[in-house]
């Protein structure tokens, strides 16, 4: 029995470091989202974090008030971050699941 447990924590710690090692080189993969017709675009990296935004100067021309539609902007700017981070979310379930053989999804709050 002592030997069995010893391969579970053998396994269990192999399956950490392999998982902090799939966290770390996610911080280097990146995705792009866009919304508006790419007026507003976003780069996100593999954690999660907002790497670059971009808005396209079309987005503050004058509506029919003479003032950019600010409210729009925001919606847009909103829209594209949350399709980003879904990608990055994505991203990191696949990693992670070849870390662990498919266990991440059944281990909450592992990553």
């Amino acid at each position: 029995m002592s030997g069995n447990m010893n391969d579970v924590l053998r396994q269990a710690t192999r399956m950490r470091k392999d998982m902090e090692r799939v966290s770390e080189e996610l911080k280097d993969v990146y995705v792009e989202a866009s919304a508006g017709g790419d007026l507003v675009e976003v780069v996100v990296n593999g954690q999660q974090e907002l790497a670059k935004l971009s808005l396209d100067p079309k987005l503050f021309a004058p509506g029919s008030d003479g003032q950019p539609d600010v409210e729009m902007i925001e919606d847009l700017i909103i829209a594209a971050i949350s399709q980003g981070m879904e990608k990055s979310k994505a991203l990191m379930k696949t990693e992670m699941d070849k870390a662990t053989g498919g266990l991440s999804g059944s281990l909450p709050g592992l990553f």
